[in-house]
């Protein structure tokens, strides 16, 4: 079967490239995956704390602007490296994790200071939107289906386009009308692409399951790791992005 994924990290040709099929060397496992994944969790948070207590230091949105811009800048440089050469992964994996908890640190403090409180409520509802998708995928509630990987895929898609479109008419000083405003528009559309994200995480599984089952190549424990980091903290941006609309309405 066909492997499909929205995540730019999860490819048919990205596992089948590295020597799924040839049966040598120590393979990948779901459990070493899930190890690293926590490891990236842990090199997140304590970037992020950094950044965020340095912002709460000073109270200045300045003071973090530099670790936002270093953060987003490196982790975007070190994220094409891991998906052009999964074999950097055991390295460039964890400092991707790390540039980038100093970005999300900031970006949270700066939502933090105008709605308190809504930087634990968006982690609280990031993992719990994972870990009950994961049940949902381990007990055969939702199933990766070809039509299920096809519309996620093509959301996803969309999404991207409409992100994309939106940065370049930015140049122009034009915007998209509703969607990115606080107004009934925009929360629906948040509300669109934060499931959107949510439900690329049971491609993920679905992908590492399958690399596994295939027996990649230790490394791509790393690298799959690294592919599930990348929904998160979409989801995580998302998350946050909605609840702000949300307390605008109040």
């Amino acid at each position: 079967m066909e492997l499909k994924s929205s995540n730019p990290a999860f490819s048919q040709k990205t596992y089948e490239a590295q020597g799924i099929y040839a049966g040598t060397g120590t393979a990948m496992t779901v459990a070493g995956t899930i190890n690293k994944a926590g490891i990236l969790l842990i090199l997140v948070a304590l970037t992020a704390c950094w950044s965020w207590n340095q912002f709460f230091a000073t109270g200045d949105p300045s003071s973090v602007m530099g670790y936002a811009a270093i953060g987003g800048i490196g982790g975007f440089i070190f994220a094409m490296a891991t998906i052009f050469k999964p074999q950097w992964a055991p390295v460039t994996a964890p400092v991707y994790a790390l540039l980038e908890g100093l970005a999300l640190g900031a970006i949270s403090s700066i939502f933090e200071m105008r709605y308190p409180g809504i930087a634990i409520q968006a982690v609280g509802l990031t993992f719990g939107t994972c870990f009950c998708l994961l049940a949902a995928y381990r007990s055969g509630v939702i199933q990766a289906t070809d039509k299920f990987k096809m519309g996620i895929v093509a959301a996803t898609g969309g999404i991207a386009l409409i992100y994309l479109a939106s940065m370049l008419l930015g140049f122009f000083h034009v915007q998209i009308p509703g969607i990115f405003g606080h107004g009934p528009i925009g929360i629906v559309f948040s509300l669109v692409v934060t499931c959107i994200a949510a439900l690329n995480l049971i491609l993920d599984f679905d992908m590492i399951e399958r690399g596994a089952w295939r027996g990649a190549p230790k490394y791509m424990e790393w690298y799959s790791a690294f592919g599930l980091m990348l929904t998160l903290i979409w989801l995580y941006l998302e998350m946050i992005r909605l609840l702000s609309k949300l307390r605008d309405r109040r």
